[in-house]
Parts: C-alpha cells; sequence; structure tokens
C-alpha cells in the first residue's frame, strides 16, 4: 500500500474541520457579565440547585448568587445528601432561599432530574435558572443571561461553565473535553435554526418556566444521562431557538486532580453519547485513530509525501485546537499533546462501553443507573 494513504484521512479529517462554515473550533460563541449589576431586579427568576453531598460546595454557590441583584429566589433541593449540605445552605444566610428536602426518585428518573422537578412544581416564576451546586457566577452574570434570553427571544439560554484546570491533567484534558464537545456540538449549528443538532451545559441553564410547562416538566426526560442535550433538543423540538456558549464568568469549582477522576467522568456517559450503539462506537473509533494516530504514524514512513502530509495534519489539528487554549489562558504547547489527548479519549470511550456491557450501569454519587434495556 502506498504509504501516503496513512496520512491521507487525518488530512482531509483536519482540512474539514478547519474549513467548515460553522467553525467549531472557533471561541466566538461566548457571554460574560458586563460587570456587577447589584441593582438588577430579579424578581422573575428562581433559581434551582439540584445538591447531593455537596456540603463543600453549596455556600460558594449561594454566596455568588447573593451578588446576582435584588429579589432573586433559590430554592435548593437537597437530593439526600449525607454530608449536611442543608446545614451549609442555612448557614449562608442568602435571602429568599427554600431548602427542599428531596424525596427518593421515582421509578424511571435519573436523581438530578427528579431534584429539578420537585424544585419546579414549587416554583412560581416566569424563568428558572437551573444550577448545579459547585457553579460560581460571577456578579452580573445572571442579569447577562437573562439578557440574552429576551434579546434572542429565546427559550433556552446555557453557558459552558469554566472547568478547573490548575493540576497536570487537569489542563492536560479540561480544555480537549470543552474542545471535543464543541467538535461533536458545533455551537454555531446548535444556536441556528437547524433542527437536527442541539445542545445546552447542564451546570448554568436558564429557561422559560412556560417552556418547561409546555414541554410536561423534567418527566418528558426523566431517564436521560445527557439531561441538557436532551432539553435543548426538546427546546427545539418545540420551535423555540437555543444558545449555548463559553464563558469566562461561571466556573466549576469541581476538582479532577487525578487522571483517574477524568477517566470516570468522560467514561460515565461517553458511550451513552453513543446512543450504546456498536456501530458509532467502531465509527467513532475509526475516526479517533486517523484523527491522531495515523497523522503521527506517518511521520515515520520512509515516502517524503506522507510524512509532509502527516506533517500538515499535526498543524492543522494544532491549529484548531489553539482558540480553547488561548481562551482558557493555557501556553500552545499543550497542543503538541493533543494526539496523546485523543488516545485517552478513545480508552474512556472504551472504558464507558465495557463498563455498560459488564458493569452495573451508570455511577453517580452513589447511585446506580441500570444498563440500557435492563430493568
Amino acid at each position: 500500500m502506498d504509504p501516503v494513504w496513512l496520512a491521507l484521512p487525518g488530512f482531509l479529517i483536519w482540512s474539514a474541520v478547519i474549513a467548515a462554515p460553522w467553525r467549531p473550533w472557533s471561541t466566538r460563541e461566548s457571554l460574560d457579565a458586563a460587570g456587577p449589576a447589584a441593582d438588577a431586579d430579579l424578581v422573575s427568576v428562581t433559581v434551582l440547585i439540584p445538591a447531593r453531598n455537596e456540603r463543600q460546595n453549596i455556600a460558594r454557590t449561594l454566596k455568588s448568587l447573593s451578588e446576582q441583584g435584588r429579589n432573586l429566589k433559590t430554592i435548593v433541593i437537597d437530593d439526600q445528601s449525607m454530608d449536611g449540605t442543608s446545614a451549609a445552605a442555612r448557614e449562608s444566610g442568602l435571602d429568599l432561599l427554600t431548602i427542599i428536602v428531596g424525596q427518593t426518585p421515582a421509578a424511571g428518573w435519573t436523581g438530578k432530574l427528579w431534584a429539578l422537578e420537585q424544585g419546579r412544581r414549587a416554583a412560581t416564576t416566569p424563568y428558572l435558572l437551573l444550577l448545579d451546586a459547585d457553579i460560581e457566577l460571577l456578579p452580573g452574570t445572571l442579569p447577562a443571561l437573562l439578557n440574552r434570553l429576551e434579546a434572542g427571544r429565546l427559550g433556552l439560554v446555557s453557558l459552558m461553565a469554566k472547568l478547573r484546570m490548575e493540576g497536570f491533567w487537569e489542563k492536560l484534558l479540561m480544555p480537549a473535553f470543552v474542545y471535543f464537545f464543541k467538535l461533536l456540538y458545533p455551537f454555531h449549528l446548535a444556536n441556528s435554526d437547524f433542527r437536527h443538532l442541539a445542545a445546552a451545559a447542564g451546570g448554568c441553564i436558564l429557561i422559560r418556566a412556560s417552556v418547561l410547562e409546555q414541554m410536561g416538566g423534567f418527566a418528558a426526560l426523566r431517564g436521560e444521562l445527557i439531561d441538557d442535550c436532551a432539553l435543548a433538543k426538546k427546546v427545539k423540538e418545540m420551535q423555540h431557538r437555543t444558545w449555548v456558549g463559553l464563558t469566562q464568568s461561571a466556573y466549576s469549582a469541581r476538582r479532577y486532580p487525578r487522571l483517574r477522576d477524568i477517566w470516570d467522568m468522560v467514561a460515565r456517559t461517553a458511550f451513552t453519547q453513543l446512543r450504546y450503539s456498536v456501530g458509532l462506537l467502531l465509527l467513532c473509533s475509526a475516526l479517533l485513530i486517523a484523527s491522531f494516530v495515523l497523522p503521527v504514524l506517518s511521520l515515520f514512513q520512509d515516502e517524503a509525501r506522507s510524512a509532509a502530509l502527516g506533517s500538515i495534519s499535526l498543524l492543522l489539528m494544532c491549529a484548531s485546537y489553539l482558540p480553547i487554549l488561548r481562551y482558557y489562558h493555557l501556553g500552545a504547547g499543550w497542543s503538541a499533546l493533543l494526539p496523546a489527548i485523543g488516545v485517552l479519549f478513545l480508552l474512556m470511550t472504551w472504558t464507558s462501553a465495557l463498563r455498560h456491557w459488564f458493569g452495573p450501569g451508570a455511577n453517580w454519587k452513589g447511585r446506580h443507573y441500570p444498563r440500557a434495556g435492563k430493568a
């Protein structure tokens, strides 16, 4: 076989990524707080925070809400925590705070969605902010979200919170996690009228209560493990537009100091993302090998054209990653490790599939969700 065929698939893939008119590598879809907005009247918004064993994070999250504006209502749904989450929430002293003691999830529900549904039933405002318990908002972030929702006449807006990127493994893999998410769900297409693609970032979502009511509440999603994108898809199916973007104004305090921590986070839903399909798993594997492995192997071929094509592929690959690295203030040198990063994510995806086939199913904070098709 002509060695040039070894490098050609990667060259075609990365050329397509760079040239795609929707620019999946771009960071242009972003939203940040314009600055403190303490005088903003947020009487129309209720924040719903599902919290399970979040004592370490909940106080900081609630403090950040106190800096968003006036008259903001907050409902913390304590999802059967065993670490004093409710007490920590009460000690925050946040005004207009309600704490709901969550009930055991009903049959067929994931814990987070069941908690959100309990909060939704208690809320009375026209807008709901679905906020993870580890997400902190800089002052003015919620008013900026509300303005984007109203200005665009949208049904839902969400922010991809800035993940913690302090340790080696976090710097290596967390920007890539966002990068791969954007390749899989190009924000430009997700934010358009294109009906076949919808995306949201579940840590921070502002949605109209009327849209949720029209949907039938969170019952419409009750068994979803990737609930954020499923929610965006439902909203789009009801002829409402959605918007998702990056931000520097919402950040996650969740720590992933070890490779295993990130590995488990990705493996929890990677095969779910592929709809538990062996065919999609094999296709994904072929694409990742062609994108990240073959260009490197082509450098070691004696044929000059193969090495040249592989070199161009790697340059295009690195160029596509640079915008994300710059956005998160990380050095360009991390892009040279992208082939190894791609292989790691491939192995995480296979781990997800193996756990689905031979393990008890998805596990999140002590709860196990049965494999698809298993009672």
